[in-house]
């Protein structure tokens, strides 16, 4: 299980939210906490033991002073990469996204698999899979379009789903080209007989606005979360990270030790959540679309 953070507001020091929390990203790259547990009556659960770690890889990207994102991506540990803490403390950003990669049973463990990925002005991550990628992997990528295709760099299934939504419209419908990205995949998987079912929390940023799916095919999506306005989150060692008073964040795991519903809301499952600095994020329904 992934975990991933995203961030728009006014700019802030990645450390702020990558190193400095209690239970920061960097954190649960060794030690995630939280686990959905399907058919339980409650949505999740915190646990006092490590869940199998993040530590197949790891990535930033942030927007600054050029028309397109920066990006740091490695394959090793982001608990153990000293130049990923020293980029924290320096680079400031007005919207960032940071993902902990845990790989698929299989999957292949190198740089050009992690996220964020991006092309142009996009950002893109995700917590999940694709069930069955190896039998629809063929349909899907025939699907994308022939300019796209060569910007593709590696052979996991999450940037597959970047490029699908690229060619399905991501600059201009953003939402709709998601819904279309997870309509194509399901039909695949049914034309297939894939029973392993898709599932993903999605984020997409284009250094405006940010957007977000929590979809699964068995509707056991993998946990998302939104910020309030004005958070103080508790810092390790103490104290606490004071975030400026537009900035909202999405996570895949609350930033803290101790969980707060005051401080985090819980996503719907099947929702779709878009993210501007200073506004309440904006939930709605999330239904895949035929492509």
């Amino acid at each position: 299980m992934c975990r991933w953070l995203a961030y728009a507001g006014t700019p802030i020091l990645l450390e702020d939210l990558l190193t400095r929390p209690s239970h920061s990203l960097v954190d649960q790259s060794f030690e995630a906490r939280q686990l959905y547990l399907p058919g339980s009556p409650m949505t999740t659960m915190f646990r006092h033991h490590a869940w199998p770690t993040n530590g197949y890889g790891f990535g930033v990207g942030w927007y600054g002073e050029r028309d397109f994102p920066g990006q740091y991506r490695d394959d090793r540990p982001a608990w153990s990469d000293h130049n990923l803490q020293r980029l924290a403390e320096q680079i400031r950003s007005p919207m960032f996204l940071a993902h902990v990669r845990a790989a698929a049973i299989g999957g292949t463990i190198d740089r050009v698999n992690c996220h964020p990925f991006t092309h142009g002005r996009w950002l893109f991550q995700y917590n999940g899979e694709i069930g069955g990628f190896p039998a629809v992997k063929r349909d899907l990528t025939l699907d994308v379009d022939p300019e796209l295709y060569p910007h593709i760099e590696g052979n996991a299934d999450t940037e597959l789903c970047f490029f699908l939504a690229l060619t399905y419209g991501l600059d201009s419908d953003p939402l709709g080209a998601l819904a279309r990205t997870a309509g194509r995949i399901e039909r695949a998987r049914a034309e297939r007989g894939v029973d392993d079912p898709f599932t993903a929390t999605i984020c997409a940023a284009n250094g405006q606005t940010a957007f977000a799916v929590r979809y699964s095919s068995d509707h056991s999506s993998r946990t998302l979360y939104h910020s309030v306005a004005g958070m103080r989150i508790r810092a390790a060692g103490g104290g606490h990270v004071e975030l400026p008073d537009d900035g909202r964040i999405l996570v895949s795991e609350p930033l803290e030790l101790e969980y707060r519903r005051s401080h985090w809301v819980e996503v719907p499952e099947s929702s779709s959540v878009t993210l501007h600095a200073g506004q309440e994020p904006e939930i709605a329904d999330f239904t895949p679309l035929a492509a």
